[in-house]
């Protein structure tokens, strides 16, 4: 199985990296936003949670992401493998991702890290929200977004260098140049 975690701020093109690595490697994607955007629109009780923590620019508590997940996942139990996009957040979700793909005989092969500079995230978001009337692609919730991205999840390149997964990618530039790296750095964890 090869599970790749993709991550880098709102913005960074998470979803379209993902988007391209499911079509060259066949694997499954779990996006835990399109989950809870997807609850939220059904207006179940875990999306009206949910609404209330995204609304604020707030991390979704892991016991909450981590249950979602885990359903997830053993729906993809025949698959290739798994992209997490969007999850882990914070090292205590990367510490249960581990154990719980280590219940399932399995481990992730490499964290893909999408670098891009906070003024190009700050275009792109403000693009998107305009582009696709997300409620959570306004200016002051983007700022929110990223400060609370910066203090609780960036601390996660550290733990991933510390487990060797870790792989930077220049996250600006052509997209192809971009999408070449990505998979450089797939194979090179196979």
């Amino acid at each position: 199985m090869l599970n790749i975690v993709i991550f880098g701020a709102p913005g960074s093109g998470k979803g379209t990296q993902s988007e391209r690595i499911v079509a060259k490697y066949g694997i499954n994607h779990i996006s835990t936003g399109d989950v809870l955007r997807a609850e939220i629109k059904n207006g179940t009780e875990l999306g009206k949670t949910a609404k209330g923590y995204i609304d604020q620019g707030q991390l979704l508590p892991d016991e909450l992401i981590i249950d979602i997940l885990a359903s997830t996942l053993d729906s993809f139990k025949d698959s290739k493998g798994v992209i997490f996009d969007g999850f882990p957040r914070t090292i205590a979700q990367a510490e249960a991702l581990k154990k719980m793909l280590a219940e399932r005989g399995q481990s992730v092969n490499v964290m893909l890290d999408l670098d891009v500079p906070e003024d190009e995230l700050m275009k792109r978001l403000i693009k998107r929200g305009q582009e696709s009337g997300r409620a959570d692609d306004n200016e002051e919730t983007i700022k929110k977004r990223l400060t609370v991205y910066h203090s609780q999840t960036a601390p996660l390149i550290d733990w991933y260098k510390n487990e060797k997964l870790y792989a930077h990618i220049k996250g600006i530039g052509e997209l192809e140049t971009i999408t070449a790296d990505v998979c450089k750095a797939i194979d090179a964890a196979k």
